[in-house]
């Protein structure tokens, strides 16, 4: 079994520059961050300091076990990005593109429900309470535009003017 060094290899669907870091390599998958991936080198008892494209076909595999059944390898509930799911209930660490289609998934419940935060998903405001008079207005009028307002008032007052006159 020769290990020779992999400039680029494919972890879960990612690829990933072997001349990075293990956790800063790891880090490159959707869904695993430098948190989780510090975590995973430590239960994988792989050195941080290695470069990732030096691994061996079974240290890598053992990674992507760890990454996929993080719970059953001792990592604490803490660092999972999908804490006590919404259907069942567990915690549960989702990577990749499942990770994208629950997050979507999570939002189009909130706007089935009507919750205050899928009524602004929906609209497509700004969610967690930040201010809209200022900031995040591309694409859409948030504010209060001065000639709108003044137009629709000439029209309002000229549409009053005829039906007076009639």
């Amino acid at each position: 079994m020769s290990r020779e060094f992999r400039l680029i290899l494919r972890v879960l669907g990612a690829d990933v520059d072997g001349t990075k870091k293990v956790p800063f390599g790891l880090s490159r998958i959707r869904g695993v961050g430098p948190n989780f991936a510090q975590a995973v080198v430590k239960v994988a008892r792989i050195s941080p300091e290695a470069r990732i494209g030096s691994l061996s076909e079974a240290e890598i595999s053992r990674l992507e076990d760890i990454i996929k059944d993080p719970a059953k390898h001792g990592i604490p509930s803490r660092l999972f990005n999908r804490r006590k799911d919404i259907e069942s209930g567990r915690d549960m660490h989702l990577i990749g593109p499942d990770l994208a289609l629950r997050n979507k998934a999570d939002i189009d419940l909130m706007k089935d429900i009507k919750s205050w935060k899928g009524i602004r998903h929906s609209l497509g405001l700004k969610v967690r309470g930040q201010r809209t008079r200022t900031t995040g207005r591309s694409g859409k009028a948030v504010g209060v535009k001065k000639k709108v307002l003044m137009e629709a008032a000439r029209a309002a007052a000229s549409g009053k003017k005829e039906e007076k006159k009639e």
